[in-house]
């Protein structure tokens, strides 16, 4: 297994309280001004927010008044974050202005659950291929054996965001909780962590055949900590190992995700969320960037990433 080895290019200034996931925008023009947004996952009178900041660490934006904002996903200009005491999940529309967030609503999920069932963790976007369909899938901190995300169709209305359930699927062990999911549209495939027992792969195109039937299992063995965080990085999914101290990041190849291909090694402390952009970000990342959550400073360090055909 080929051995990566990074050391921070940036780290983001702290977000006080508890960090948990990053997600990151890609400017249209200029992949310099590109920006990091960051979840502090506490509840609103203590401080819950989604911070944003720019790729040298230091912080543009403080949208406060988040109850427990677990982790964010960004597609196009469209941001989402879970707020887990409110059930709901709230939307931010992104430019690159002195304020890049703006309100774009909210949007209740797992409707008619209770405590743990009713509340968000894991998100992503999924732009369907064929038809640009935009959907957002949705993780909670504890659900059923089956049918434990949540599918919603996203529509816009005004300056807001709307949404219609289309399905709930997915497979959960029962160990731990589901907290990270990564959506690959070119695959229409969805991965997300079931802690404590592996990551797994379903379809994302609620409308395809088998749509329901799971596709994958992997990484399940030589884990130390939590199944964290899941990112895509060219042919790669990349899974975290939560480790206090120095988390691990494992590439598994998509095709054949049986056993890892390469392991990343960067320092950052018991790592939740982490996301990783494969093109030139500017002179810092000059071939992509890795943004991993780091528990013992409270923020995010960022990792300039060789080019994918040196770990082939």
């Amino acid at each position: 297994m080929h051995i990566i080895e990074l050391k921070p290019t940036v780290a983001t200034e702290p977000v006080g309280t508890d960090p948990d996931d990053p997600a990151i925008w890609m400017h249209p023009h200029q992949p310099e001004r590109s920006l990091i947004l960051g979840t502090n996952k506490t509840s609103a009178a203590e401080g819950g927010a989604l911070y944003v900041f720019g790729l040298d660490g230091k912080v543009r934006q403080i949208f406060g008044g988040l109850d427990r904002p677990n982790n964010v996903a960004v597609r196009g200009s469209l941001a989402a974050v879970t707020e887990r005491l409110r059930s709901q999940l709230h939307f931010f529309r992104i430019a690159d202005t002195a304020k890049p967030l703006t309100d774009a609503g909210v949007l209740p999920v797992f409707v008619g659950e209770k405590d743990d069932f009713a509340a968000p963790m894991g998100i992503d976007f999924y732009l369907r291929p064929r038809d640009k369909a935009l959907f957002v899938i949705v993780s909670r901190k504890s659900g059923p054996a089956t049918g434990y995300l949540e599918q919603w169709r996203l529509q816009t209305r005004g300056t807001n965001v709307t949404g219609t359930l289309v399905r709930r699927f997915g497979s959960y062990s029962g160990k731990k909780e589901i907290e990270s999911v990564a959506v690959d549209d070119a695959a229409d495939l969805v991965y997300y962590s079931d802690e404590g027992f592996g990551v797994r792969c379903w379809p994302a195109d609620p409308d395809a055949p088998q749509a329901n039937r799971e596709r994958a299992v992997f990484a399940r063995t030589g884990w130390k900590g939590d199944h964290e965080g899941i990112a895509l990085w060219g042919n790669y999914v990349v899974c975290t190992d939560q480790i206090v101290g120095g988390s691990l990041y494992y590439g598994f190849k998509k095709e054949s995700p049986d056993t890892p291909h390469f392991v990343i090694r960067g320092g950052a402390d018991e790592t939740d969320g982490i996301e990783m952009v494969g093109k030139p970000l500017g002179k810092r990342f000059p071939h992509g960037i890795l943004v991993a959550m780091n528990s013992n400073t409270k923020n995010f360090l960022c990792y300039s990433l060789p080019h994918t055909r040196s770990v082939r």
